[in-house]
C-alpha cells in the first residue's frame, strides 16, 4: 500500500509539473469578463455591538460549496480590485470553507500590520501552512517572534550575507551557463532549479545531486499543500504530498543537525545552530529544524517569482534589457561581490517594479484575537484577515498609470513607492517585514546579472503570460522564451 501511495504521488507531481491548474486553463475573453463581474447576495459579516457606532462588514459568499475560491486562484490581483471596487478597503468573502474578511488600500492595511492594539495574530496562517511549516518564524506572535527573530538576525548580518553572496555567485554562473543547450525553455523551471539548487548550496552546504533533489521536491510538495482544495491526505492529491514532503525534510534537517553544531561552516543551516544573542538566547534543535524548512521555502520560491517576472517583463521591454546589460557588462568579468551588487542600478529598479507588478506573497493572512474595528467597521475575535499588498500595487491613489511597466518610477525624484508607508509592500510590513529582503535582492540582482552577460532572450511581441495564483504567483506556461547566446 505504501508503495502504490508512493507511485500514485510521484505521477501526480510529475503530472502536475507538465500540466497547469484547471483555474488557469484559457477561456474566451468574455467567460473571464463574465465570470469576474458574477455578483452574488450582499450579507453582513457580523452584527456590531449596539452602541458602538461601528458599521458592519458587507460581502458575499459567492458560489455554493467552493465560495470564491476558484475566482481567487483564477484571477489573482484582478479578483481583489473586483472587490475593492464592490465593497471599499474592509469586506468579506467566502474560500476554503470560510468566510474571509479582505483588507486592502494603504490605511486598511497599515492598521492590521502594525497591529498597534495587537488584535492582529499569525494564527491566520496557521489554517494554511501550519502542517507544513509548523513554527516557522511567520507563524509566530508577539513576544515568542520576537525573540526568535532576534535570533535569527545573527544568520543575517552583513558578514553572513557576504559570506552566502561569494557562495551565490559561481553557483549562479555555472547554472546559467547549462541553459545554453536550450533554445527556447521555460524559463520559470529553468529559473526554480537554478534556485533550489542554490538555497540547498547555501543555506544547507549541500551540492546538487540525488539527495538535492528529493529535498527540492519535499519543499515544492510542502508549498503547494496549503492551498489544496481537497484538505485530507488522499493518494495523489496535493495535501498528501505536502505531509510526505514535510517528514522527508524533518529526517534531513534532523539527521544533519549534530554535524553542523560540531562544525562552525559559512552556510545558513550552520549559523542558524551557532546564533547567539548578547543575552545568551539560542535555538533548540527543534527550532532550527522548524527555521530551516520554512527559511528555505520562502527563499526560494520568492526569488524563483520575482526573478521570473524581471526576466518576462525584460523579455517584453527590450530597451530596459540592454540598458541592464550595458550596466553589467562595465563591471566586467569577475563573479561580483556584495559591494559591486549595489551598483546594479538598473536592476533595482527593475526589480522594484516587478515586485509591485507580481507581488510574490499576493496575500498576508492574520486571525483576530479580538474584536476590533478596522476604518469604522467592525470585526469579531477570530476572524481569518486576508491582507492585499496587490490591490495597494495597483492603486491609482499611489502610482501614475498602475498597469504599466514603469521602473523610473521607483527612481528619484519620482519616488512614487513613498506616496504611502503601504503603498509598497512586496515584503509585508510592521513587526513581521521579511527578514531575508536583503538576501533575496542580492540573490535575484545577482541571478540576472548572470543572464544579462550570458543571454539575450525575448517572447512574441503578443505574448502575455498568464500567472496562476493556486498557491503563490508562477507563470501557468512556464514562461516560454527565445534565448540567444550573447
Amino acid at each position: 500500500m505504501v508503495t502504490l501511495t508512493s507511485t500514485v504521488g510521484r505521477a501526480a507531481e510529475a503530472l502536475r509539473e507538465r500540466v497547469p491548474p484547471l483555474t488557469s486553463l484559457p477561456l474566451p475573453p468574455g467567460v473571464d469578463r463574465r465570470w469576474l463581474a458574477s455578483r452574488w447576495p450582499v450579507k453582513e459579516l457580523a452584527t456590531p455591538p449596539a452602541g458602538s457606532g461601528l458599521k458592519p462588514v458587507l460581502g458575499d459568499e459567492g458560489p455554493p460549496v467552493v465560495g470564491h475560491m476558484l475566482e481567487m486562484m483564477r484571477f489573482g490581483p484582478a479578483f481583489g480590485l473586483r472587490r475593492h471596487e464592490l465593497y471599499g478597503p474592509v469586506s468579506w468573502t467566502k474560500g476554503f470553507g470560510r468566510r474571509i474578511v479582505a483588507l486592502s488600500g494603504p490605511e486598511a492595511t497599515q492598521i492590521a500590520l502594525v497591529n498597534k492594539d495587537k488584535a492582529f495574530s499569525q494564527e491566520g496562517w496557521k489554517f494554511f501552512i501550519e502542517r507544513f511549516f509548523e513554527r516557522g518564524l511567520m507563524l509566530m506572535d508577539f513576544g515568542e517572534h520576537h525573540l526568535h527573530r532576534r535570533i535569527m538576525q545573527e544568520a543575517f548580518t552583513r558578514d553572513r550575507l557576504t559570506g552566502y553572496v561569494n557562495e551565490m555567485g559561481p553557483a549562479l554562473r555555472e547554472g546559467v551557463a547549462t541553459w545554453g543547450a536550450s533554445e527556447r525553455p521555460r524559463l520559470y523551471w529553468s529559473l526554480k532549479q537554478l534556485t533550489l539548487d542554490v538555497a540547498t548550496r547555501v543555506f544547507m552546504g549541500m551540492r546538487s545531486g540525488a539527495d538535492a533533489h528529493r529535498i527540492n521536491r519535499a519543499f515544492v510538495s510542502s508549498v503547494r499543500a496549503g492551498t489544496a482544495l481537497v484538505r485530507v491526505p488522499v493518494p495523489g492529491g496535493r495535501w498528501s504530498a505536502g505531509l510526505h514532503g514535510r517528514r522527508v525534510l524533518e529526517r534531513y534537517f534532523g539527521e544533519n543537525l549534530p554535524a553542523k553544531r560540531a562544525a562552525d561552516g559559512d552556510d545558513l543551516f550552520a549559523a542558524l545552530c551557532h546564533a547567539t544573542t548578547e543575552d545568551g538566547d539560542r535555538f533548540t534543535d527543534t527550532d532550527i529544524v522548524n527555521h530551516m524548512i520554512f527559511l528555505m521555502m520562502a527563499a526560494h520560491d520568492t526569488t524563483t517569482i520575482t526573478s521570473s517576472a524581471m526576466a518576462y517583463y525584460l523579455a517584453k521591454h527590450p530597451e530596459w534589457q540592454e540598458r541592464a546589460r550595458e550596466e553589467s557588462l562595465a563591471l566586467g568579468d569577475d563573479v561580483l561581490d556584495i559591494a559591486t551588487i549595489d551598483k546594479l542600478e538598473t536592476l533595482d529598479l527593475v526589480m522594484k517594479e516587478a515586485l509591485r507588478l507580481v507581488a510574490p506573497v499576493p496575500t498576508l493572512t492574520r486571525q483576530t484575537v479580538k474584536d476590533t474595528e478596522v476604518l469604522g467597521h467592525y470585526i469579531p475575535e477570530g476572524t481569518l484577515v486576508g491582507v492585499s499588498p496587490t490591490v495597494n500595487h495597483f492603486s491609482p491613489e499611489c502610482w501614475t498609470d498602475p498597469f504599466t511597466f514603469d521602473p523610473e518610477r521607483f527612481a528619484e525624484p519620482r519616488r512614487e513607492d513613498k506616496s504611502h508607508r503601504m503603498a509598497w509592500m512586496p515584503f509585508g510590513g510592521g513587526a513581521h517585514k521579511c527578514i531575508g529582503l536583503h538576501f533575496g535582492g542580492l540573490e535575484v540582482k545577482l541571478l540576472m546579472h548572470e543572464m544579462l552577460r550570458a543571454y539575450r532572450w525575448s517572447v512574441p511581441e503578443s505574448y502575455t503570460a498568464r500567472w496562476d495564483y493556486v498557491s503563490l504567483p508562477v507563470p501557468a506556461d512556464g514562461l516560454p522564451v527565445r534565448l540567444t547566446p550573447r
